[in-house]
């Protein structure tokens, strides 16, 4: 091979690439079933610090030292 063909393949993975690259943006903005479930992915731990918050809230806490 030359160094001609060399450059001939650089050229064509580079524009695969880019093929693929504008395919997955492209199915991130144009998927409204997949921007649901990522924002309930990116939402969920607020989820779980609610969940965790409103247990310790019902558990027996220590009584403060503030008649002392």
């Amino acid at each position: 091979m030359s160094y001609e063909d060399y450059g001939t393949w650089r050229g064509l993975f580079s524009i695969v690439i880019l093929v693929i690259f504008i395919a997955i943006v492209l199915w991130v903005y144009l998927s409204r079933r997949a921007n649901k479930q990522f924002d309930e992915a990116a939402n969920s731990i607020f989820d779980e610090n609610e969940s965790e918050s409103s247990s310790n809230e019902n558990s027996e806490k220590p009584e403060s030292k503030k008649d002392e």
